[in-house]
């Protein structure tokens, strides 16, 4: 599908770049994890996504309403799921401010194990006669390359193995966003030819069993051949963000919470939010 003008990805924030714990971690006294780098400080991983028009966020995940107030989001028209991991899922509760403000329903887009994975953890939204005080939300299903439709925005469903899971990356224009990737099928790989922007998981350098280690998120990087790569879903076992981002190849980097690309004609240029620009002050 062809992306109109009004509906171009025009504007992408990274919530969170860490792994399903988090980055520090609690009890850990590692160099990362006692860093003072806010680059080193990453909530579980999420992004989100604009176009002129619509907003929409890419997983619920349990830092969801921390990343919506630093980021001071005030509307928001959708949330769009990679899969039914708790680090990906469990902040969908937090929505409910965004009912009470917008006085609508929250689309889900979610494939049919995660829309499972909602009606199971969050029953009391979903129950007949529920009370007040739930989340107002409906669940549209998510198919393997398929449209996903959030406002003005078009995004398609690309499918991707985390470890046994099938899962779903997501491709908008010329940026794709791929987490907890383990392997990437032969039409997942054709579909990302060609893209400008290519964010991937790489969770530590030492192998893992349903994440790309370092050396396999740079292998998918070069197959790719995207202009910028970024990488997120990073352990603290990554190290420190200065020292490994500076021994990544050119067109390759780390991200980081804050971290903003936005597109300047036909090209994306990176920034920061304005919640990490206080930080870092």
């Amino acid at each position: 599908m062809a992306i109109g003008e009004a509906e171009r990805l025009k504007r992408l924030v990274f919530l969170g770049t860490g792994t399903s714990q988090g980055v520090p971690i609690i009890g850990c006294s590692c160099q990362v994890c006692r860093s003072d780098d806010p680059r080193d400080q990453r909530l579980r991983t999420s992004v989100m996504m604009e176009s002129d028009a619509t907003r929409l966020v890419v997983d619920t995940g349990p830092d969801f309403r921390m990343q919506m107030l630093r980021e001071g989001v005030t509307k928001l028209d959708g949330v769009v799921y990679t899969h039914e991991h708790k680090d990906h899922l469990a902040g969908m509760d937090d929505v409910r401010p965004f009912n009470y403000m917008q006085k609508a329903t929250m689309p889900l887009h979610a494939s049919a194990r995660v829309e499972e994975a909602l009606r199971r953890d969050f029953h009391y939204a979903f129950e007949e006669g529920r009370h007040g005080g739930v989340p107002n939300v409906k669940i549209l299903p998510i198919e393997d390359h398929g449209t996903v439709q959030v406002g003005q925005l078009s995004l398609e469903a690309v499918p991707v193995t985390h470890g046994k899971l099938p899962i779903h990356g997501f491709v908008a224009g010329d940026l794709a966003y791929i987490t907890d990737a383990s392997a990437l099928p032969e039409s997942t790989m054709a579909r990302l030819q060609g893209v400008k922007v290519l964010i991937l998981n790489a969770l530590r350098p030492k192998p893992h069993y349903s994440h790309f280690n370092l050396e396999e998120a740079l292998e998918v990087a070069a197959q790719v051949g995207a202009k910028q790569t970024w990488f997120t879903h990073l352990s603290h076992l990554m190290g420190t963000h200065s020292s490994r981002d500076a021994a990544l190849p050119t067109g390759v980097n780390l991200a980081h919470d804050g971290l903003v690309l936005t597109r300047e004609g036909e090209r994306w240029v990176t920034s920061t939010s304005a919640w990490w620009n206080t930080k870092r002050s």
